[in-house]
């Protein structure tokens, strides 16, 4: 059946995430997991700093599509036929650039996964046209959508077939900000109608599977622990009080997306915080070939993969919970956090010392949160 694509009421009763939403997040999982298990290889390999932009660049390719879709869902999903088929196309150009992210990482070959993010993004396309026609009141908007996504698809497509090998990075970041200045330009005309509790939602939903890779770093460790008879159950309880840290502090705080200039910052700023969940993931599993004398990286190098993403997390964290705006003890926590996450990197048992902050962080945080529910 093939209804109007109309958009929803931003006050929406018991808005949650679809099946369909669940299925398209599945997608990434394997996305996910290819990009952080090629950073994972890159550093161990001591090619860090090749790793660290293949994985920038993997890693925006998987963000900003599930952004646009997820925020667009939230405005207009009406689960008809011809939504559920575009929207699995979408799934389809995800798989491809899971597909494509080792050729990047190995070759700098960004041929397939620019296919696959091509094929995303014109899917987009057919979402926002449809929603064009079908409300007038946004029809500016939604066509701004439409064709800024269209046209930033040409500039992939030349940047990937004609651009000089040289020119690639620096025009890959003069794209990437175009794609992001895209729903800027959108939402000026007026704001599509994202309901704030289902936008919430669906962000901790996708950090939750981000989070994934590094409870498999974990599991690794024990796994290979086992297996070679080197003793690794510290790494990997390390490991597991680093990724509970992180669970604990992202979902501490109630998420409030009271205005549009707000929910702009905040769904941008999860570029940060979701890349940093990812590469610690890559960074805990290349402690354990570290410790297993796999790797070929220095221990300081191997450490702040590890130690450099979690301190990015918090900073990141500390801003889109608004915390700058915090009083007490809690505005301070995550910056300092930061600072000592950071120092830990060039000390002895760098994994052990930055679980034990993390540690001091959750439970400063939950005691400041018991205070204030004292008073």
């Amino acid at each position: 059946m093939i209804r109007k694509l109309l958009a929803r009421d931003t006050a929406e009763a018991h808005r949650v995430a679809t099946p369909l939403e669940l299925l398209f997040d599945l997608s990434f999982v394997v996305a996910v997991a290819q990009a952080a298990a090629s950073l994972h290889h890159a550093v161990s390999e001591n090619h860090a700093g090749a790793g660290v932009v293949a994985f920038c660049m993997a890693f925006f390719a998987l963000w900003l599509p599930w952004l646009n879709f997820t925020w667009f869902a939230s405005a207009f999903d009406n689960d008809d036929t011809l939504y559920r088929v575009i929207t699995m196309v979408q799934i389809a150009g995800v798989l491809v650039v899971a597909s494509g992210i080792p050729a990047v990482f190995e070759r700098q070959d960004y041929r397939i996964v620019v296919g696959g993010y091509v094929v995303i993004r014109l899917a987009m396309v057919a979402h926002w046209l449809r929603a064009s026609r079908d409300n007038p009141e946004h029809r500016r908007c939604t066509r701004r959508y439409a064709g800024g996504i269209a046209f930033m698809q040409v500039l992939w497509l030349l940047w990937v077939l004609v651009a000089p090998p040289g020119a690639q990075l620096p025009l890959w970041v003069v794209f990437m900000l175009g794609e992001l200045l895209v729903p800027l330009w959108a939402e000026r005309e007026s704001a599509t109608t994202w309901h704030p509790h289902h936008i919430a939602e669906r962000h901790g939903l996708f950090t939750l599977i981000v989070l994934g890779e590094s409870i498999l770093a974990a599991t690794l460790a024990f796994q290979k622990g086992f297996d070679s008879g080197v003793n690794l159950i510290s790494l990997a309880a390390a490991s597991l009080v680093i990724v509970f840290s992180v669970w604990w502090i992202y979902f501490e705080s109630p998420t409030h997306l009271h205005n549009q200039r707000k929910a702009f910052l905040w769904g941008y700023a999860h570029l940060f915080v979701l890349g940093s969940i990812a590469a610690l993931g890559a960074g805990l599993a290349a402690s354990v070939d570290y410790d297993l004398h796999l790797s070929h990286a220095p221990g300081t190098t191997v450490a702040a993969f590890t130690t450099v993403p979690l301190a990015v997390f918090f900073l990141c964290v500390w801003y889109v919970q608004d915390c700058p705006g915090e009083t007490g003890v809690r505005k301070y926590l995550l910056p300092l956090g930061s600072v000592a996450v950071l120092a830990a990197t060039f000390g002895p048992a760098p994994i052990h010392v930055t679980a034990g902050i993390a540690l001091l962080l959750v439970v400063a945080t939950r005691w400041e949160a018991g205070q204030r529910a004292v008073a």
